[in-house]
């Protein structure tokens, strides 16, 4: 999902579903909030086509891919094994936030001010090109980072030095939510639409994508999928969750965790115009403009629990959300959706963007911050597959060889 820094059976699921909002009906279980629209679904690949390059995945990482390959005027081909965005894209808390999973001023100290801020800016021009992209679906709002005690504030006066001894905007927060950092440049997102809107986009461009084709294997030349074949030059996989299950050769540093998520009804009795991230991302929500709270976290409550590649919420993990929701949050509306996805984590906080097999390239575990970084690495892959340069890669290779100093 976007931020982030065991029920016992069947029985025990539906009765702690059902009595999450005492006299209350939860009208939609592990569907997400976001899943409002009507949707066609796109075909099925049949048969063999042609491109000359296959990117795997269509959240928004491999949409942004394949405008970039577009872009370029490479033919490229565009396979899902579910649905465009039925991933962590369309399933996430809906935050545009610059940076990298750990916060700046971890960074400076990881890989140095430069190599920091560049790429800090370059998440922050990305955030910017995806809203003038794509205006009403994403929200330039600016974002809340709320510290849940005192060393938690200290850390957030020493994110807010860094920030500000680079350049870039940032303020001191004290209000309703608490004391923390505002960082203007961030913002929202209705992430399912976001994915679905580029989708169409890209059909409508020319773009030949496919849904229910999960892929069975990738051999030199070719990805075969349960009813069909790409034959290429060269794949990129842009996958969040579960890259490590595509390709064991990473499962050393990369590893995949559930991140769950509730929302609610309108509830007017709160406001909170922007999104909130808290105890540095463990949790983090936001209040659509139809007054309605998204929230997730609590991923760390059940640690060892929580680094599956199972997408199904617990009633422990959303037991944690109902309580931070009414007590903490004060919110008196119905919950009405809850949901989880897989996301995949790495060693050193960076992001994977490489060649794991000879021209095959990976954009994947995000740390929980795919919405922008995840663009970000796809496009960098999808140049990089190309033989064409990426400022996004070599950075990021500056960085990873920082880290394995460190």
């Amino acid at each position: 999902m976007s931020v982030a820094r065991n029920a016992g059976g069947a029985n025990a699921k539906a009765n702690w579903l059902a009595g999450a909002a005492p006299g209350r009906t939860i009208t939609a279980v592990n569907i997400p909030a976001w899943d409002d629209r009507e949707w066609t679904p796109l075909p099925r690949l049949a048969g063999t086509v042609r491109a000359d390059i296959c990117v795997v995945g269509l959240g928004g990482s491999g949409l942004a891919a394949l405008e970039e390959l577009m872009a370029l005027g490479v033919s490229a081909v565009g396979v899902d094994a579910v649905a465009v965005g039925a991933g962590a894209a369309g399933r996430n808390g809906g935050f545009v936030l610059a940076g990298l999973a750990k916060f700046f001023h971890e960074n400076v100290a990881d890989f140095g001010r430069d190599t920091a801020a560049a790429l800090y800016r370059l998440t922050a021009e990305e955030i910017q090109r995806q809203a003038g992209a794509l205006p009403g679906i994403i929200r330039l709002t600016g974002s809340l980072r709320i510290a849940a005690d005192e060393a938690e504030r200290a850390d957030c006066r020493r994110h807010l030095a860094a920030l500000r001894a680079a350049g870039f905007a940032a303020e001191a927060y004290a209000g309703p939510e608490g004391e923390g950092i505002l960082l203007p440049a961030d913002g929202v997102m209705q992430p399912l639409q976001r994915v679905r809107t580029l989708a169409q986009r890209l059909r409508t461009d020319g773009a030949r994508l496919y849904e229910s084709s999960p892929v069975k294997k990738i051999v030199p030349g070719s990805v075969i999928t349960e009813t069909g074949t790409v034959r290429c030059e060269a794949v990129v996989v842009a996958v969040d969750g579960r890259l490590e299950q595509i390709f064991p050769e990473l499962s050393p540093r990369v590893r995949t965790a559930r991140l769950q998520m509730l929302a609610t009804a309108p509830a007017p009795e709160v406001n909170f115009p922007r999104p909130v991230y808290w105890r540095h991302g463990y949790e983090y929500w936001q209040q659509q403009p139809d007054h309605t709270v998204a929230l997730g976290g609590f991923r760390d409550h059940a640690l060892k629990a929580e680094w599956t590649a199972s997408a199904e919420p617990t009633e422990l993990i959303q037991g944690r959300l109902d309580k931070f929701l009414r007590e903490h949050l004060r919110v008196k509306a119905r919950v009405t959706h809850r949901w989880a996805a897989s996301v995949a984590y790495t060693k050193d906080g960076l992001p994977v963007m490489e060649e794991v097999r000879a021209k095959v390239w990976a954009a994947g575990a995000y740390c929980g911050t795919g919405n922008i970084v995840g663009a970000l690495c796809a496009r960098a892959a999808a140049r990089l597959a190309c033989g064409q340069s990426s400022d996004w890669a070599e950075l990021l290779a500056i960085a990873r060889a920082h880290a394995a100093k460190s």
